[in-house]
């Protein structure tokens, strides 16, 4: 029975398939390249150590932002 696939895999594997800037690179070990790139990324988005009494608002772009033209 082969091993399901694990939502890493996957993302590893989607992650895999070069950019054409990477193409034009060459890679020796797409996965590789693609897990490490993963990896640090996940790190960048692990909760990071607030200054104490600090409030800290996570949002999107899209929430802070409207598509009317200033005003003034």
């Amino acid at each position: 029975m082969a091993d399901e696939p694990t939502a890493d895999d996957e993302r590893v594997a989607s992650r895999a398939e070069l950019l054409p800037e990477e193409e034009t690179a060459g890679s020796d070990d797409p996965e590789a390249q693609a897990r490490a790139i993963l990896d640090e990324s996940d790190e960048r988005q692990e909760p990071r150590d607030a200054a104490p009494r600090a409030h800290v608002e996570h949002r999107t772009s899209d929430e802070v932002t409207t598509n009317e033209p200033p005003t003034g």
